[in-house]
């Protein structure tokens, strides 16, 4: 089931009048969480008390998805409520010097935002953007009233610091004071309390008693591992580098702690519907973060590089302490916030959020998505009912896992269920026509100058380009959908045994690229 939305700001008409019945929208993204960090989801040795009252106040998702194994990516789905495909945002940026000019969401994607501000909210936003750097794409630019936080995917938690990532308010260069989560969290509440006419001080805003939509993208518990005061309570963890994360979490933990706080104090918790997700799994190599007993980490498609916690909470309208078991993913807090925000939309350009009030109310039955997808370059994954299919990376064959008898991804299910395969392959062809290819590569250091431009001999956006071009062809030429190409289907047919490396008769994806590549880098 698909719940299909378009946004027109031309079609709102809300009366001031209605704005009493609308709840507020409270979002906290965590960065790079794993899916076991919280005590709700079994993690023993850092409390995380706040987050977890959101699961025992309203309802935990064990089957809860970002939209990508990494942060940028995933953000967008976010704030378009739209796979982030749709407009060709499939990889992160890389350090926002080096990145492509073309990095970002689109104008003519409308942001979470700019909706909800049409509506007549209130509209915060505290924290990491990671979705737009140039002018006009920025969080004061796409419907936030109020920005406080940095554009970049990652920055040090040390106060004081400037570095190559500012701090900024409203797009101006800030100097903060406090260890980074600290400074959030008071921004975070100070912009509450400003949206309720309850706080006179700068900045002002011009929002007084309206709604509020805020919505807090930590950085935490995303590298480098600034230590902060909260690992000293920790002293029961022998392992440094796990005490210096505990204490992040411990910081994000307070943080959601204290804005939760202020909401119960203005009297707004009945009415507040309330998300806390991650952008991705955790990349436990690097932070200790923990996945388990999920396979994989952050940059995989496996589940522990995209199930994430995954929490909601609405008093008024959602009963305490629930479970809820279909997959669902990131975007489905967009169009969950639309809906309860009250305003009809027109059908139209579709949204693949879904509203998930009616399934946790018994209003609906069945599961909110027939199936759901992923893909970075050539990572791809498709999870349907208790199926999934993963591709990860140019090396190896897609594997097939039976997620309700092997959560863990052990055993590839390929050879003995070759109907199941087919299946979920054509279903992903099927969506991959309604995407577009990716417009950039992550830039850095090592293959761009400061600016964006691609240093010679580097891989960048051409090569890109030309790979997105012969996947292209290679989909129009696979007519059944098997993700593999006969002779009779291969459109250059003098050049068939060239490509099929393996000699087994039909073409991969993989050796039609390779065949490829081998070419450019002929000349």
């Amino acid at each position: 089931m698909k719940l299909h939305l378009v946004f027109l700001l031309s079609s709102f008409c809300i009366s001031h009048s209605a704005f009493s019945a609308q709840p507020n929208i409270l979002l906290f993204l965590a960065d790079d969480l794993g899916y076991a960090d919280i005590g709700v989801n079994g993690c023993k040795d850092i409390p995380t008390p706040n987050i977890d009252s959101i699961a025992k106040n309203g309802v935990r998702f064990t089957d809860g998805y970002a939209t990508h194994c990494v942060c940028s990516p995933s953000r967008a789905g976010l704030m378009s409520g739209m796979y982030q495909h749709r407009f060709g945002f499939e990889h992160n940026s890389g350090p926002e010097r080096f990145a492509d000019p073309d990095f970002g969401m689109p104008r003519e994607i409308p942001s979470l935002a700019e909706k909800l501000k049409a509506a007549g909210y209130a509209t915060g936003m505290i924290g990491k953007w990671h979705i737009g750097f140039r002018e006009g794409l920025r969080p004061h630019e796409r419907g936030f009233d109020y920005h406080f936080g940095f554009l970049s995917g990652a920055r040090t938690y040390l106060p004081g610091k400037t570095d190559n990532d500012p701090v900024v308010r409203n797009g101006e260069p800030v100097t903060t004071t406090k260890y980074l989560t600290d400074e959030f969290a008071d921004e975070a509440v100070g912009f509450i309390e400003r949206s309720q006419g309850t706080k006179n001080e700068e900045p002002p805003t011009k929002n007084s008693a309206k709604p509020f939509f805020l919505y807090f993208a930590f950085n935490a518990v995303h590298s480098p591992m600034d230590a902060n005061p909260y690992s000293a309570a920790l002293s029961g963890i022998a392992d440094e580098k796990r005490r210096t994360y505990g204490g992040m979490l411990s910081g994000l933990d307070a943080a959601v702690g204290k804005v939760l706080a202020k909401v119960r104090e203005l009297g707004q918790e009945e009415n507040t519907l309330i998300f806390f997700y991650s952008d991705n799994g955790g990349p436990t190599h690097q932070t200790t973060s923990r996945n388990d007993p999920l396979r994989g980490e952050k940059g995989q498609f496996y589940e522990g590089g995209i199930r994430v916690p995954f929490l909601m909470q609405w008093k008024a309208k959602v009963k305490a302490g629930g479970t809820y078991t279909q997959p669902v993913m990131g975007f489905d807090c967009h169009a969950t916030a639309l809906a309860a925000s009250g305003f009809a939309i027109p059908e139209g350009k579709p949204l693949d959020g879904v509203n998930l009030l009616p399934f946790l109310n018994a209003e609906s039955t069945g599961a909110p998505h027939e199936f759901l997808c992923w893909r970075a370059g050539t990572q791809k994954a498709i999870r349907m009912g208790d199926w999934k299919l993963v591709q990860e990376g140019r090396s190896g064959s897609a594997q097939l896992f039976n997620l309700k008898t092997d959560l863990s991804e052990t055993t590839d299910l390929a050879p003995k269920e070759p109907a199941k395969f087919t299946e979920l392959a054509a279903k992903f062809a099927e969506w991959e026509k309604r995407t577009q290819p990716a417009k950039w590569v992550r830039q850095d250091q090592r293959n761009a100058e400061e600016g964006g431009t691609a240093k010679p001999g580097s891989t960048p956006k051409s090569t890109a380009k030309a790979t997105n071009r012969v996947d292209e062809a290679f989909k129009k030429s696979d007519t059944n959908n098997d993700s593999q190409l006969t002779r009779e289907e291969y459109p250059q047919k003098e050049v068939f045994e060239a490509v099929d490396a393996n000699k087994d008769g039909h073409a991969t994806l993989e050796e039609v690229r390779t065949y490829y590549r081998s070419k450019r880098s002929a000349k």
